[in-house]
């Protein structure tokens, strides 16, 4: 896949008329993604878990972008109650884009409300059943993606399925990156599932790099302590780049006209750090369809939420 070093935020392509839901919107990446979408005439909808926060993302992001059609609506992807609210209460038919963005990252051992480890909990097993019960709306609309946002520390995953919800010890480190590998392989899975089924739908992942947010000082980490805070404030500032330059891979994946469905968007510099959107396939994870598939059968059984893929389900939303 050709690079695009010259792309900025500002050549993403008109919007208009499209239905969009990102998840974690209220800050971020999510924010950002969110904002430009906006910005470029989509009707955009922002997920986000905090009501407060999310209000106050909503007002800031009416300021930004006067006339943007945008509104709120709570979803917890820690609690799968939530989830299936969110999705029993979607009345706006058709959904173009989903951009599963929401995410904790290297938080204390907790256990989400169902009982799931929670970085495993909220970054896969909460994508998986937002997506999966979304799937009628995303299907009718004429050209619908999943974008999920992984992490370029997926790469230094060592999967274990036996050990996804922390069932012989917790590392915070490891469940982190063991959670983003489980995006990469869901997204790859989704799009083979779709092409099996001979629906128009393309799912693609993202690592955005090392980018400013509060993943690491918000939410579960919030209670570290003030020496965390400070030291992780101060790694941020220095280390990662600004967010609108991590928001790039998201809203690449969301909005590049001709992108494959399966296409894994990475910055293409050292490390998959910084740098400009790019395409990798060199990616084992991409390759490994029976762990993928394995991974999927768990996260039926887990959540619940089986994919409905079929033409019938799709005519219910369109009628």
């Amino acid at each position: 896949m050709r690079n695009s070093p010259s792309r900025t935020l500002r050549t993403i392509p008109d919007q208009t008329g499209r239905v969009a839901v990102v998840t974690g919107a209220n800050s971020g990446i999510g924010y950002v993604t969110a904002r430009e979408l906006a910005r470029r005439g989509a009707y955009v909808v922002l997920a986000c878990r905090d009501p407060e926060r999310g209000r106050a993302a909503l007002t800031r992001m009416r300021g930004e972008v006067p006339g943007a059609h945008v509104e709120l609506r709570r979803v917890d992807l820690g609690s799968l109650a939530s989830i299936r609210e969110f999705a029993a209460g979607w009345d706006r038919g058709r959904i173009d884009l989903l951009v599963n963005n929401a995410g904790v990252a290297m938080v204390p051992y907790a256990l989400t409300i169902d009982g799931f480890e929670s970085q495993f909990g909220v970054n896969h097993l909460g994508t998986f059943a937002l997506t999966g019960l979304l799937l009628p709306h995303l299907l009718a609309a004429p050209d619908p993606r999943v974008v999920t946002v992984s992490s370029e520390g997926q790469r230094f995953a060592r999967f274990d399925l036996a050990n996804l919800n922390a069932e012989r010890g917790y590392r915070t480190a490891f469940a982190y990156v063991q959670s983003k590998r489980a995006n990469l392989y869901f997204a790859m899975e989704l799009q083979r599932r779709a092409d099996a089924a001979g629906r128009r739908l393309r799912s693609m992942a993202v690592a955005p790099g090392l980018t400013r947010t509060n993943v690491l000082t918000g939410g579960a980490n919030s209670g570290r302590g003030r020496l965390y805070a400070a030291l992780a404030r101060l790694l941020v500032r220095v280390a990662f780049r600004p967010t609108p330059e991590g928001a790039k891979t998201s809203l690449y994946a969301a909005t590049a006209p001709d992108l494959p469905g399966g296409s894994y968007i990475v910055p293409d510099g050292p490390l998959q750090l910084r740098g400009e959107p790019t395409g990798r396939t060199r990616e084992r994870a991409i390759r490994d369809t029976a762990t993928a598939a394995r991974l999927w059968q768990l996260s039926e059984r887990l959540t619940g939420v089986t994919y409905a893929l079929s033409a019938a389900t799709v005519d219910r939303v369109r009628g």
